[in-house]
C-alpha cells in the first residue's frame, strides 16, 4: 500500500512538473501580437533590412546577442541593459566585453514598434524576431518565431561568465553547457552553425592559428597575415568565421570543419574524431537538412526561462528598466 502512494504521489508530481512546463510555453505563441501589434513583423523586417544594407555584418551580430540573451537565464532581454552607477548589467560580462554589438539597431527597432503600437512588445520579443529575420535576410531558412516573452528586470554578469560557451572550450565542456540549458548535442552542433556568418577578433583565434596542429596549414597561414602572434597586438582585427561566404547562411561553415578551416577551437572541435563528426558531414553534404534543424533549433533556444504573464515588465527602453 505504502509503495502504491508513493507511486501515485511520484506520478502527480511528474505531471504536475509537466503542466508547469506546459503552462510556461503554452504562453509563448505565433500569433501573440497579432491582435495587439499586426505592423510587428513588418516593422522589424525593415529595420533589420536597412541595418543589413548598411552593414551585412550586423545580421550576425544580433544573431549572437540573442544566443548570448538566451544562454543567461533565459530569453528574457537581460543582455540588453546598460550597466549604471548602481547596476551591474551582462555587457560588460567576458563573453561580451567589446565584442557584443548591435545594441543600437535594436533600439532603432524598438523606437520604430513603439510608434505603431506603444507599450506592448517587449525588448526580449524584438531580440528573438530580429535574429530570426538577420537568418532570412542573409540567405537562411524562414520560421515563425513564438513570442509572448517579458523582458527581465534584473541581469547577471556573472551567470553570463559563466554560461556563455567560450572560444577555448572543448566538446565536452561544450556540450555541458549546451545541456545545462536543455539543449542537446545535436542542437549543439546544427546552432554552432550560425557561424557560417559574422567574424571573430584574432584574440578569439591566435591561440588556434599558431598552437594547433588539426588546422589546414594555408588556412593558418592566411589568418596569421592579420593576427601577430603576441597579445595585445592586432587583437581587435577581425577575420570572418566562414572564409568562403562569410554574409551568406549557408552550410559551408561546416565544410569548412571538414577541411580543418574552423577559424575557433570550439568551431573545429565540433569535427575532430569525437561524437559530432557525424552531423558536421552530414550538413556539410545536405544544406537543406541543416537550415531546416536550424531552424527548429533556435525554435527550442527561444523556449528557454522566458518570463511571461505577470512576470518581468515590458521595457520602454531596452537599455534600463522602466
Amino acid at each position: 500500500m505504502a509503495s502504491f502512494i508513493s507511486s501515485r504521489l511520484t506520478m502527480i508530481s511528474f505531471v504536475i512538473f509537466l503542466l508547469a512546463i506546459w503552462s510556461v510555453n503554452a504562453q509563448l505563441s505565433t500569433s501573440f501580437y497579432s491582435s495587439s501589434c499586426p505592423k510587428l513583423s513588418s516593422t522589424v523586417q525593415s529595420t533589420m533590412r536597412s541595418a543589413i544594407s548598411k552593414e551585412a555584418r550586423i545580421g550576425a551580430s544580433i544573431l549572437r546577442l540573442f544566443f548570448h540573451d538566451c544562454f543567461v537565464n533565459g530569453c528574457d532581454g537581460s543582455i540588453l541593459l546598460d550597466d549604471t552607477s548602481n547596476f551591474t548589467g551582462e555587457k560588460n560580462a567576458n563573453p561580451n566585453r567589446n565584442s557584443a554589438r548591435g545594441f543600437e539597431v535594436i533600439d532603432n527597432i524598438k523606437s520604430a514598434v513603439e510608434n505603431v503600437c506603444p507599450g506592448v512588445v517587449s525588448c526580449a520579443d524584438i531580440l528573438a524576431i530580429a535574429a530570426a529575420d538577420s537568418v532570412a535576410i542573409l540567405g537562411g531558412l524562414t520560421w515563425n518565431v513564438k513570442l509572448g516573452r517579458r523582458d527581465a528586470k534584473t541581469a547577471s554578469q556573472s551567470a553570463a561568465n559563466t554560461g556563455i560557451p567560450a572560444p577555448t572550450s572543448n566538446l565536452n565542456t561544450l556540450i555541458s553547457m549546451f545541456a545545462a540549458v536543455g539543449l542537446s548535442t545535436k542542437d549543439l552542433v546544427t546552432l554552432a552553425g550560425a557561424h557560417t556568418i559574422g567574424q571573430a577578433r584574432c584574440t578569439s583565434f591566435r591561440a588556434r592559428i599558431y598552437n594547433e596542429t588539426n588546422i589546414d596549414t594555408s588556412f593558418a597561414s592566411t589568418r596569421r597575415s592579420n593576427c601577430p602572434n603576441a597579445a595585445g597586438s592586432g587583437d581587435n582585427n577581425l577575420a570572418p568565421l566562414d572564409l568562403q561566404t562569410p554574409i551568406s547562411f549557408d552550410n559551408n561553415y561546416f565544410k569548412n570543419l571538414v577541411q580543418k578551416k574552423g577559424l575557433l577551437h570550439s568551431d573545429q572541435q565540433l569535427f575532430n574524431g569525437g561524437s559530432t563528426d557525424s552531423v558536421v558531414s552530414g550538413y556539410s553534404t545536405n544544406p537543406s537538412s541543416f537550415s531546416s534543424d536550424f531552424a527548429a533549433a533556435m525554435i527550442k533556444m527561444g523556449d528557454i526561462s522566458p518570463l511571461t504573464g505577470s512576470n518581468g515588465e515590458i521595457r520602454m527602453n531596452c537599455r534600463k528598466t522602466n
